[in-house]
């Protein structure tokens, strides 16, 4: 009787091993994913950064201007938007009214979930949507970064025109 105690008491103290370091995985897919959320919406406040990021989330997610207007007006960042939006892509039925309200339902709460958590009541891999989001990102940072070399190339010019020609 006391060696099957044993054995049952190192199975559980395993399991609950194995539970805390799945849990630690998900934690950290989670964490990533609102860094690079923040990251979004850190690039998209000039206003060049808001309409690229608002170009890319409907091409990547195939919605109209209605559809992100309507998320922004729930005073959602766009990183948001592009973790609702994808994990509404996965569902049955795709981005539909009723999916993206599901979502922000169990958001919201009660009980408040985090978005792992949602990912797997779903049954959508937290790695797929945490992609999606950093291609947005990606495309943003790009376009902020093709925006400051024309800003740069106006500036040389009109330094350029304003100098004197030489006299000899």
């Amino acid at each position: 009787m006391n060696n099957k105690a044993l054995y049952l008491s190192v199975v559980l103290a395993f399991c609950t091993a194995s539970f805390a370091a799945a849990a630690e995985e998900l934690s950290k897919d989670e964490q990533t994913l609102e860094q690079t959320s923040s990251d979004l919406d850190k690039n998209a406040t000039p206003p060049e950064g808001q309409k690229a990021v608002e170009s890319r989330l409907k091409s990547e997610f195939k919605v109209d201007d209605a559809r992100v207007q309507g998320l922004r007006d729930q005073k959602l960042g766009y990183g948001e938007i592009s973790i609702v939006l994808s994990l509404a892509q996965k569902m049955p039925g795709g981005i539909t009214d009723a999916n993206v309200q599901a979502i922000l339902s169990q958001r919201q709460g009660p009980p408040v979930m985090g978005w792992g958590q949602i990912a797997k009541k779903q049954g959508v891999n937290l790695g797929n949507v945490l992609s999606k989001v950093k291609k947005v990102d990606a495309a943003a940072r790009k376009h902020e970064r093709a925006e400051s070399k024309k800003q740069e190339k106006k500036e040389e010019r009109a330094e350029k025109a304003g100098r004197p020609e030489r006299v000899e």
